[in-house]
């Protein structure tokens, strides 16, 4: 199954997701609406939602909280995007100007804020405290892994420890809730919920794998943002990480200058050292393995097409070029 098909498969539910999302976004606030609509119609992957549904069907849901549940995890992804681009000063997003590079920073943060709020009373009105409990944690945890991220940029000697578990926080951790609602709304027993929250962690892993590694191995149109956007913003990222460690020490002391300073100038010779070191292979071998990890937490589900489709999901996290 390709990722045309997964998407085909899961198709109806996500036309519902996203009619909801449009009725959800709706304000008496004028520039709510307008900002709200011109981020979350900005051509995302919604591979979030897309996997809370279709991990609901593969435990044989046949009703509709599925569909608020995406929803309200769209939410929650869309106002973290707007509050990431404020913070790293992001002009592009998609391929698109960010939301903050046409309204300020002011407008995206308190449309930010506006969507959490609202996925917030979306979740009130499902009525579930086990669905609020894990929403809740994920949130904060979210919030946790944006402030670790913050205090590792600039610093050349953040580790793979470290890095992991900044992208732990602010990426896997919604992959995995989305993952665990599929079961807990289907009302499954504690051993899918938590296979689930595997394989929606370990998907995670690999996403923000890949595109760590696509900010040096992809063209701009390709991934949607400037090529070398971590490095302006100091982010040590795995690549950079595991190039200064094997690198000579020419390599390890150019890459240390541009991540304290913020420097894309050598954007160029940082790449050529990322690919000569082995660490572009290094970070696609690790996506690998945690896609395999992902598809293997799988093994407790019953066949079906949705299961079917969240392996290709995963095969296609680490195979996609933007």
């Amino acid at each position: 199954m390709n990722i045309s098909e997964v998407r085909a498969l899961a198709e109806a539910d996500m036309q519902a997701v996203d009619r909801l999302i449009q009725r959800e976004l709706h304000s008496d606030v004028a520039l709510v609406n307008q900002l709200g609509a011109y981020i979350i119609n900005s051509g995302g992957k919604r591979m979030r939602p897309v996997l809370t549904v279709l991990a609901a069907r593969a435990c044989g849901y046949a009703g509709n909280d599925h569909i608020d549940l995406a929803a309200i995890v769209e939410f929650i992804h869309t106002a973290t995007l707007l509050h990431d681009d404020v913070v790293d000063a992001s002009e592009l997003r998609r391929g698109r100007e960010t939301a903050n590079a046409i309204w300020g920073n002011e407008a995206s943060v308190l449309v930010g804020d506006f969507l959490y709020s609202r996925a917030f009373q979306m979740m009130v009105r499902l009525d579930s405290m086990r669905v609020m409990r894990i929403l809740a944690d994920t949130t904060n945890r979210i919030a946790e892994g944006e402030v670790l991220q913050l205090l590792n940029c600039h610093d050349p000697d953040v580790d793979e420890a470290r890095y992991f578990e900044v992208i732990y926080s602010k990426t896997a951790k919604l992959f995995e809730a989305a993952g665990r609602l599929g079961a807990v709304v289907a009302g499954h027993p504690a051993g899918i919920e938590q296979a689930l929250a595997e394989y929606g962690m370990r998907l995670g892993t690999a996403f923000q794998l890949v595109d760590d590694l696509l900010d040096y191995s992809a063209s701009s149109d390709e991934i949607g943002k400037n090529v070398g956007d971590d490095l302006a913003e100091g982010k040590p990222t795995l690549p950079l990480i595991y190039a200064m460690r094997h690198g000579s020490a020419a390599q390890a002391s150019m890459i240390r200058q541009a991540i304290e300073n913020g420097d894309r100038n050598q954007i160029g010779v940082i790449t050529e050292a990322i690919a000569s070191t082995g660490a572009v292979a290094y970070t696609a071998r690790l996506a690998r393995q945690e896609a395999d990890a992902a598809i293997e937490a799988l093994r407790i589900l019953p066949e079906s097409s949705q299961k079917q489709a969240l392996i290709a999901l995963a095969d296609y996290s680490v195979s996609r070029s933007h």
